[in-house]
């Protein structure tokens, strides 16, 4: 078996750095995050349309490269080394994967050219606030085919297009198309990372388009997650490792006491467990990639995993490569908040790893009693 990315895949990847080392500098993820009046890097995000990467796993017939979800993995990656400042996760890990997945003919075709082209931004607006979403306290509603709510917070929903959206109707939870240019007040929040900025959306009559047959909206909504969670935990690898490479580094030149601090055993120690964390991320994520590509009937167990050590591995990485710089690693001139930042963000933005630990167990206990 090969537990790696092919030659050509490599070499995708290989440019992806290349482009992003060019175009997506801390410098710019800086920008965005101290001026409250930009939610994301517009530049970046034309350029990265212009890669074609929106539409790396969209058909060709639909406008993408139509490449697969192992390519849009590699990419993923990438993106997580250089916390890109983007919606690019709300828009292809949620919006289009949920199109790709439960959308009609038509809605495919009117939507899926104009993600691949940049022109659509997308969220998922299904938490209505602290606590786990279930169908007994849904409160989201659609009747006549316009929606009723209040969702928050949203990811990406100040700037969002069209939203994702679970609400019930006639009394069953369903999961619905928004477009968000009418209907629909936002609300701007504070988060811990402002280069992915969240809000709260209130729909008072917004046109909602079913996604799927009526009453499917949790179990979509389940699918769509599973899929999600393997290309977050491709981003929160590729986040993971660069924290890794960042500590190592600066423990290699920092000197105590006429040595460098990567000489020390507590140091050492530090590095090795960022280290194996990092690999057990990875492999978690090869095998949920593995089980995405080919749409296997373990990708529920394979996401879960890859979910819960991915988040791990990433707020470990970004915790200790702080503690690696010691005092200075502190301040607000050092990169390493903002992977701090970013590792807290991905760790919620599609559910608590608390929630994946309990999916997982779930669905082993089904597999064994089967």
């Amino acid at each position: 078996m090969n537990f790696d990315f092919s030659d050509d895949q490599k070499f995708l990847k290989n440019e992806a750095r290349k482009f992003l080392d060019a175009n997506c500098s801390t410098a710019k993820v800086r920008k965005v995050l101290d001026d409250e009046k930009v939610a994301y890097d517009a530049g970046l995000w034309t350029a990265v349309a212009g890669q074609g990467w929106l539409g790396a796993a969209i058909p060709e017939k639909y406008g993408g490269l139509g490449l697969g979800h192992l390519e849009l993995c590699a990419i993923a990656e990438e993106l997580g080394r250089v916390v890109a400042p983007i919606p690019f996760a709300s828009t292809v890990y949620f919006l289009a994967e949920a199109v790709m997945l439960a959308g009609s003919d038509a809605q495919k075709a009117a939507l899926l050219p104009k993600i691949a082209a940049g022109e659509v931004i997308g969220c998922v607006a299904t938490s209505e606030g602290p606590g786990v979403l279930n169908a007994a306290g849904l409160q989201a509603s659609v009747a006549g085919g316009k929606l009723t709510a209040v969702k928050l917070p949203v990811t990406d929903g100040d700037i969002a297009t069209h939203a994702l959206v679970i609400a019930k109707e006639n009394g069953q939870p369903g999961l619905f198309l928004v477009d968000l240019s009418g209907g629909v007040t936002r609300d701007a929040l504070q988060t811990l990372d402002p280069t992915r900025d969240a809000a709260r959306l209130t729909f008072a009559g917004a046109p909602a388009e079913r996604l799927g047959a009526p009453g499917e909206g949790f179990a979509l909504l389940e699918q769509i997650m599973d899929r999600a969670a393997v290309l977050l935990a491709f981003e929160q690898c590729g986040g993971a490792d660069r924290c890794l490479e960042m500590a190592k580094a600066y423990a290699m030149e920092r000197y105590a006491f006429g040595r460098v601090i990567a000489s020390y055993q507590a140091i050492k120690h530090k590095l090795a467990d960022i280290y194996i964390k990092n690999e057990l991320a990875r492999s978690n994520a090869y095998y949920g990639a593995w089980a995405l590509n080919t749409d296997a009937p373990e990708l529920p167990v394979a996401a879960s995993a890859a979910r819960i050590a991915a988040s791990e591995a990433f707020w470990f990485a970004s915790k200790e490569n702080i503690q690696t710089h010691g005092g200075i690693g502190f301040t607000w001139q050092i990169d390493a908040h903002l992977y701090y930042r970013r590792s807290r963000q991905l760790s919620l933005v599609a559910g608590a790893p608390r929630v994946w630990k309990e999916r997982l167990i779930s669905h082993l206990e089904r597999r064994n009693a089967a």
